[in-house]
């Protein structure tokens, strides 16, 4: 009953400073570009950490370490090293030439990017359309956010998923990047205060040392401590482990909230210390993954007061049951920071792309004003949001981690390959990026509903990493061939 008076508290008090944010950036926002990129020349710092907090989702301090509680350390090698140094290295390599092209055009949107660099509406349009993928990433935060909110505060999950969705969404009506910014920056120095918490948190459990830690996961379960878990379906080979998270993670900063984040600066000089801040505090956020050992060790039969634990609910029940109120109040927070901060990007991006390259670009659509056409847009992505979360809730297949994987993963594997070949080379066919990005998506969800297998591994498409892994290489083969062949006709 403390912890649930406490947890009111808190989030109440958490509420209204996000609001003065919200309030102070606001003010500053008078069109569609104020809300897409922002007005207000931001510390580098600061956005970095506010890159670091969008990148880190409910996913990374909610949903993965379950996967970690199950795996074992066949995951932590997947999510907590693999996955994290391609993403970071990938960031790093794609952000200055990403910007360069986006601030000389004014891009707002990676839809924009796209058209504007190929020279093609019909492509910006395809992407816009393709981003709608996006939502099954805000499902993901959405049902983490619920599962963390309704233990503490001991309310229905689908009144708590109603009051997230509303609260969130309502104050994203009028934020966007301006208030964005801040409430980020918030939210990343909470983040870290919590993983440096949960990362302490098992620390009893190395008394004997790290044989004895490893040795207490043995008893539990050996495939726990192995190098692959052929008991999972994504952490079973070296191909599933490593080369499709290599692929990934290379391939996952090219979503709109994370890439587009450089185009809030206001001076290239500032993109190095933007980047060292972000990646630094970023790789600390991916290890947090690794409480999934502690947790595995807390709920050895993984029940909860004699509860079963569905995989998604393993962290939420560990921050109740292992932290007193105080620290499980922070821990909480931290928790709730790591989805809001994730799902203000996703709103802003999602919104802004169908508002701008969809709607505006309609006749229909001029006669409206763009800002309140944007706010309508944001109240009907949160309705959809509330319908597909709760179905999520009451009906995952093993965790909703899944179901957004499968949605993302599509999106960032169509848009690699013309990201990657638009940086680094001037003249690229328009034809060629768009057989790419086509062939990525059909290749992805044939092999993850065909649940196709590669020959080189065990593993099949049903693992998403796996679907979007090939799905990429497929379409840089595809796409590399359709290049060759309209240079060719080019050149006659």
């Amino acid at each position: 009953m403390n912890l649930i008076t406490a947890g009111w508290i808190l989030v109440l008090v958490y509420s209204g400073i996000i609001l003065f944010f919200v309030i102070r950036g606001a003010g500053k926002t008078k069109n569609i570009s104020d809300y897409a990129v922002g007005s207000i020349i931001f510390s580098p710092y600061a956005v970095g950490l506010a890159l670091a907090a969008s990148m880190t989702s409910a996913a990374t301090f909610v949903i993965n370490p379950g996967f970690i509680a199950l795996y074992g350390f066949s995951a932590v090698i997947s999510y907590a090293l693999i996955l994290p140094l391609a993403a970071v290295t990938s960031l790093v390599i794609l952000t200055k030439r990403f910007r360069n092209h986006g601030t000389s055009v004014k891009a707002l949107t990676m839809a924009q990017w796209m058209g504007t660099r190929y020279n093609s509406k019909g492509y910006a349009l395809f992407f816009a359309f393709i981003s709608l993928l996006l939502i099954t990433f805000i499902v993901l935060i959405a049902v983490g956010l619920t599962k963390v909110l309704s233990k503490t505060l001991d309310v229905s999950e689908l009144y708590i998923l109603i009051g997230i969705v509303v609260f969130i969404f309502g104050y994203m009506m009028f934020g966007g990047a301006n208030s964005m910014v801040y409430t980020n920056t918030v939210q990343a120095i909470l983040m870290l205060v919590v993983a440096c918490i949960l990362l302490g948190s098992g620390y009893q459990h190395f008394s004997s040392g790290i044989s004895g830690f490893i040795a207490k996961l043995n008893s539990i379960d050996p495939k726990l401590t192995g190098f692959t878990n052929t008991a999972s379906f994504m952490f079973r080979d070296f191909f599933e482990i490593v080369i499709a998270q290599i692929i990934v993670g290379a391939a996952i900063v090219c979503q709109p909230h994370i890439i587009t984040k450089s185009l809030l600066l206001k001076n290239d000089k500032d993109v190095n210390k933007y980047l060292i801040a972000g990646v630094i505090v970023e790789l600390i956020f991916f290890l947090v993954v690794i409480t999934g050992l502690f947790a595995r060790l807390a709920f050895p039969e993984l029940t909860y007061n004699g509860v079963p634990l569905k995989m998604d609910g393993i962290i939420p029940a560990y921050v109740v049951s292992e932290f007193p109120v105080f620290i499980g109040l922070i821990v909480v927070l931290g928790l709730i920071s790591a989805g809001i901060s994730t799902l203000e990007g996703l709103i802003q991006s999602l919104s802004t792309t169908i508002t701008s390259d969809i709607i505006l670009k309609t006749s229909a659509g001029k006669k409206f004003n763009p800002v309140i056409l944007n706010r309508i847009v944001i109240a009907l992505i949160g309705i959809a949001s509330i319908y597909i979360s709760y179905d999520q809730l009451m009906n995952p297949k093993l965790s909703v981690a899944i179901f957004a994987q499968n949605g993302v993963y599509a999106y960032f594997a169509a848009a690699f390959f013309p990201i990657l070949v638009g940086m680094f080379f001037k003249k690229v066919p328009a034809a060629a990026v768009f057989t790419a990005s086509v062939t990525a998506i059909t290749v992805h969800f044939l092999m993850y509903y065909g649940k196709i297998g590669v020959p080189f591994s065990i593993s099949t498409g049903e693992n998403p990493g796996v679907a979007a892994a090939v799905a990429i290489i497929v379409s840089f083969i595809i796409g590399g061939i359709v290049w060759a062949i309209s240079g060719r006709k080019m050149n006659a």
